[in-house]
């Protein structure tokens, strides 16, 4: 096993490409749990003959649980460190993705998807907790670059690949291969990580964490930042969800299809970002969250006014929702750096809460859109239009705290 060398001084010397490769591929995770399942959706809710709300559970049931988990990784790793934590997450991935597929009702699928999502939980979390152990804060900012990098390949990747097992082998395939994918990154980070945490906590600390979560949300710019950025991922979400059953029940088109248009929405992120990065540290955080909740809600209206219309092609789905993705590429970053700067010695915490926002809010839209859904594209529009305004709002909340 290899892991994070010491010089003779005792600081972090940069580890190995192979340590760098293996935690890129745990970011992997969250999207094989997430958008992986995407595709198949409109499957499983045929074989199974449920309603779509119900279809829809076994997918914002993902968003909910890896939600509360984040949470809960991070702080069960300063106890009993990073390794132990992680490996188990990937274990409870890897059952829940077996269990998936052997499913042989929608209960008993829904429960898969649960454990699926506990372990799917560890992944972005632990992976940034292993590099800002192991590479130290002076190369912190550049690793997470990277892994934020490797993690939008999963949303690129994940939906066209789900497609095609959808296609030609139906959705158990798209459990399996996860189940295979988990097992190939379990073993790498057993023979590649070692445990990077040496400074553990030895007191009971967890009684701490609400008071933590009580300062953070007393103070309304952080509060604005975080539900900015929740309310923003309930938008995408909600397309992501909708727009599976609008293509593929609506419109008659395949799984495989739906994949390929679906990748306008990684790809727009990562134009956002790119822009965001470009602008980051010239341009004040408050005006690049500002921008991206008006561009987002600008993306709404274009898209509804046209389904309104009557207008309904894959184009009309995608191509407003590729300007929505770039728009939250802008203001996602920002939003987060400014949560976590507002008080910085509880900086962790704040990163673990934005997560969560992000993911909760995003199972809950999309469940709101699944509770009404009816083939049509009107339920979408509502489900967008109520998150897209409330991103506004909190737009305009975190503006209104910008330094005078």
């Amino acid at each position: 096993m290899t892991g994070p060398a010491r010089t003779d001084e005792g600081a972090p010397r940069a580890p190995g490409k192979t340590f760098a490769v293996v935690l890129a591929t745990i970011t992997m995770i969250g999207p094989l749990a997430i958008h992986f399942f995407l595709p198949v959706m409109p499957q499983v809710k045929a074989a199974f003959n449920v309603s779509g709300a119900l279809a829809q559970v076994t997918f914002s049931i993902t968003l909910a649980t890896m939600a509360f988990m984040t949470l809960v990784y991070g702080a069960l790793s300063d106890r009993y460190g990073r390794r132990p934590v992680l490996l188990s997450g990937l274990a409870l991935f890897v059952c829940g993705s077996v269990l998936a597929a052997v499913a042989s009702s929608i209960e008993l699928l829904i429960a898969a998807r649960l454990v699926q999502a506990a372990g799917a939980g560890c992944g972005v979390a632990m992976a940034r907790a292993i590099a800002r152990d192991a590479y130290g804060p002076d190369r912190l900012v550049t690793v997470i670059a990277y892994l934020t990098m490797a993690y939008t390949l999963g949303p690129m990747l994940a939906p066209p690949l789900g497609g095609v097992l959808g296609d030609h082998v139906g959705w158990r395939g798209v459990f399996w291969t996860a189940a295979v994918t988990g097992t190939a990154i379990a073993i790498g980070a057993v023979l590649v990580l070692r445990e990077t945490h040496r400074d553990r906590l030895v007191r009971a600390s967890l009684a701490s964490i609400p008071d933590d979560f009580l300062r953070l949300f007393a103070r309304l710019r952080f509060a604005a930042f975080v539900c900015q950025s929740g309310f923003s991922s309930g938008t995408f979400f909600t397309l992501a969800a909708g727009s599976t059953f609008l293509m593929q029940d609506y419109l008659g088109r395949s799984p495989s299809e739906y994949g390929l248009y679906f990748l306008l929405f990684p790809f727009g992120y990562c134009l956002g970002n790119f822009i965001s990065t470009r602008l980051g540290g010239r341009v004040a955080i408050e005006l690049m969250v500002m921008v991206g909740s008006v561009f987002i809600v600008a993306s709404v209206i274009g898209q509804a006014g046209f389904l309104l219309a009557g207008i309904i092609t894959p184009l009309v789905i995608f191509v407003p929702g590729f300007f929505l993705s770039v728009a939250q590429g802008i203001a996602l970053p920002n939003a987060q750096a400014g949560a976590i700067r507002v008080v910085p010695e509880l900086s962790g915490t704040a990163a673990g809460i934005g997560v969560f926002m992000q993911m909760i809010c995003g199972a809950g839209f999309s469940q709101l859109y699944g509770l009404f859904a009816d083939g049509t594209p009107w339920p979408m529009i509502a489900a967008m239009s109520l998150a897209a305004t409330l991103t506004m709002i909190a737009g305009i909340a975190a503006w209104s705290t910008r330094p005078r």
